[in-house]
């Protein structure tokens, strides 16, 4: 009966862990929009030192994060109920989320803080562990419950659309912030190089997976994209382009 009872204290801890990751991770999000501690939101300092940067999507595509949060919030429910303590598929979550909750709390700081370069840092360390859950759970690719698709799958693939994005953006404003010179190459030909790369990313995962969530998102992000930066036809046309397909 020992063994037994060390499982469920290790389920048991794995549940709790991630549901307070997750809601830790949303309260330091709304703290940093509410009351951010070094004087500009993220969005502002997106718009004040970033205007330029191509990549960037439209204001209102940011709104994803209620959806994110919410979804994120009913995976943390749905997988600390007692019935779900020995689920085989939870268990391969381990503490993959924990870990890309922590990674996103330090982002906001380090963003906030005007420390970009870093950040980049901790926006793989984001990444990098919702990449290994997608693979371990066989988000489509398995077949599995209703339960599972809504409150497991499609949260994490909304998740890891997004944040698939905020990497390129990332990437972006980071070379933006060093002044690189873009090896002769202007900025509107270099985001319509990382537009057609989301694009593949979106692509890709159709083909070989069963998963509409994942593709939904960066279209989302990309016809964002063509909307700010309608004045700029090249730029435009090529997200609009991608987001039709």
């Amino acid at each position: 009966m020992k063994p037994q009872a060390g499982g469920l204290d290790s389920d048991f801890f794995r549940q709790w862990s991630n549901l307070i990751a997750i809601i830790t991770a949303f309260g330091i999000n709304i703290y940093a929009n509410v009351s951010p501690p070094n004087g500009l939101r993220i969005g502002d300092i997106s718009n004040k030192f970033f205007s330029d940067v191509l990549i960037i999507p439209a204001n209102y595509a940011f709104a994803i994060w209620g959806l994110i949060y919410l979804g994120l919030i009913s995976f943390g429910i749905y997988q600390v109920l007692p019935a779900q303590r020995q689920n085989i598929l939870l268990r391969r979550c381990e503490y993959f989320l924990v870990i890309a909750s922590i990674a996103q709390t330090i982002w906001i700081f380090l963003f906030l803080y005007r420390l970009f370069a870093l950040s980049l840092l901790a926006m793989l360390g984001i990444l990098l562990p919702l990449i290994v859950m997608y693979l371990r759970l066989g988000i489509g690719k398995e077949r599995v419950s209703r339960n599972s698709l809504w409150l497991v799958g499609n949260p994490l693939s909304v998740y890891l659309g997004w944040i698939s994005v905020a990497t390129i953006v990332n990437v972006a404003i980071v070379l933006f912030n060093l002044k690189w010179d873009g090896w002769g190459l202007g900025p509107q030909v270099w985001t319509v190089i990382m537009l057609i790369v989301a694009a593949l990313l979106a692509a890709t995962v159709s083909i070989q997976r069963v998963d509409v969530a994942y593709p939904l998102v960066i279209i989302w992000a990309i016809f964002a994209i063509a909307v700010r930066q309608i004045d700029r036809p090249l730029v435009a046309g090529t997200a609009g382009g991608l987001a039709k397909r």
